[in-house]
């Protein structure tokens, strides 16, 4: 049912009416995690849209269009401080557009199955749970390393076998030499949750930058930001032809509040270690989590309702 408030505005495509000044704080709020921690905000915007009862299909399809507009806003923020590899970030695009058009795809064989709302609560109480965990337990022991011994200096990588594939890349920027085939095959990983999860992927795509890559943290954040950006944009694209999922309303309010949020996370980011970063960004994770995992076991509120995916 709609919620009542200071200024409704009608979402042609959700087919309901919401708080304009909701939205904007909503999108003003990811824009700043998106600047602070250099992922796309998604995985806690999707989740706050179905929330306030936005139906799973167009909040999935609408908020990717936010993220281009943080990203963007985020991105020219680290640009100018220097912490984007674009070499990597190209690489990781290349291999984002091919699984964004494969999970579109996907999104719309789900949806005329009418088990989109499933899937998608399913991914996300699996993704954020087991990242977000790992996550937290790895930044404490660093931030516990630390104090212990405040002046030990982290190495910058370790020898892994991802180091003995081929096609090797030198990515200067980053200070490394490895096969190009690994920062691709993280780029179409995210794309596919792009398209089905509407996030970002920054949740799964800053670690695995920093523990399969061993690229620096202080550029981790612009390179996440650089992919998020062309990544989502295609599954925008994708979404408003092929499955006709994208309300250019709720989209519009989610980018502006966006635009403005993801500055001053950009300034808030550069005063904690990457560490912290990290530990705070697990938390936000787990919470999320927590959240969606109470309520794919809650009963419903009613015996009987419409189900969204199926239309």
């Amino acid at each position: 049912m709609p919620v009542y408030g200071a200024m409704q505005i009608y979402l042609p495509i959700a087919e309901m009416s919401v708080d304009a000044f909701l939205l904007l704080g909503l999108g003003a709020t990811v824009g700043f995690l998106s600047g602070v921690f250099g992922v796309g905000g998604g995985f806690l915007l999707t989740p706050l849209l179905l929330f306030i009862g936005v139906p799973s299909p167009i909040a999935v399809a609408s908020q990717a269009n936010q993220l281009v507009a943080s990203s963007v806003s985020g991105v020219l923020a680290q640009w100018r401080r220097g912490n984007v590899d674009h070499q990597i970030g190209a690489v990781m695009i290349a291999g984002g557009v091919v699984g964004a058009v494969a999970g579109v795809w996907l999104f719309g064989v789900l949806r005329s199955l009418g088990q989109i709302d499933l899937v998608i609560s399913l991914c996300y109480v699996l993704f954020l749970g087991v990242i977000g965990g790992m996550m937290l337990v790895e930044s404490l022991r660093a931030i516990l390393k630390r104090r212990r011994n405040p002046l030990q200096r982290a190495k910058l990588h370790q020898h892994m076998w991802i180091h003995g594939l081929p096609l090797k890349m030198r990515f200067r920027k980053s200070k490394l030499y490895i096969s190009a085939l690994v920062p691709a095959a993280i780029g179409l990983f995210i794309g596919l949750l792009a398209a089905i999860m509407g996030v970002g992927g920054g949740f799964l795509m800053i670690p695995a930058m920093i523990y399969l890559l061993g690229m620096p943290t202080q550029t981790v954040v612009g390179t996440s930001l650089f992919q998020i950006i062309f990544v989502t944009a295609t599954v925008t694209v994708l979404q408003a032809v092929q499955n006709q999922t994208v309300d250019g309303v709720l989209a519009a309010l989610l980018l502006a509040g966006g635009v403005v949020g993801a500055q001053f996370g950009a300034r808030a980011g550069q005063r904690l270690r990457g560490e912290q970063l990290r530990a705070l960004l697990a938390v936000l994770v787990l919470a999320v989590c927590a959240k969606l995992l109470i309520d794919l076991f809650a009963p419903p509120p009613d015996v009987f309702s419409f189900d969204y995916g199926a239309r």
